[in-house]
């Protein structure tokens, strides 16, 4: 059974996409774009394997989610062990899927087995993050990036109307930050 290199799991997060939603930060990004909001996901040799199954189950195991994101680091650079457990969310339950890429939808078209992920996503938001064109705002970190709506099951409306930030904080006491940065770490 393969595994994704999980840099981190977040079981419930508003800001991730539309409604209540489990997220998977994936570890490794070679794309590193400048000024990116997540640094900590680019090298591919840190973060933590989880096997597919154990991975569903922690996402299917979540009540009150509508949908599972997924984010990195870059997801299709783990296209086998993230096309599988997008296979298994879908086939186990009805929570709808989003992704977050790098690369543009024209070189997932291009890429061999992107099929198999984008075939069980439900809205793809794609393209590097540009510090120059910082937008910061409909999930898009920057105004080159595109969303694509691959199912009818949400509408543009619904992903421009996704809160920009949270703020988490673990019961250890960690804070973890998420969704679009409202302010920009360039000097």
């Amino acid at each position: 059974m393969p595994s994704i290199n999980l840099h981190h799991f977040e079981s419930a997060s508003r800001v991730n996409g539309p409604g209540l939603r489990a997220v998977v930060w994936v570890q490794g990004c070679s794309i590193r774009c400048p000024g990116c909001f997540n640094p900590g996901t680019h090298d591919e040799t840190s973060g933590t394997l989880v096997s597919v199954d154990e991975l569903s189950e922690m996402v299917l195991s979540q009540a009150e989610i509508e949908g599972v994101t997924i984010s990195g680091g870059e997801p299709f650079e783990q296209i086998p062990s993230v096309s599988e457990f997008l296979k298994i969310i879908k086939r186990k339950s009805t929570l709808t899927v989003l992704v977050f890429s790098g690369l543009t939808f024209e070189m997932l078209q291009k890429m061999p087995g992107a099929e198999k992920i984008i075939a069980y996503t439900d809205v793809l938001i794609s393209g590097p993050y540009l510090a120059s064109q910082r937008l910061a705002a409909g999930m898009r970190g920057s105004s080159n990036k595109t969303i694509h709506l691959l199912t009818s099951r949400y509408s543009l409306s619904d992903i421009e109307n996704v809160p920009q930030t949270e703020i988490i904080i673990s019961p250890s006491g960690d804070v973890i930050f998420s969704g679009i940065s409202p302010v920009s770490w360039e000097s």
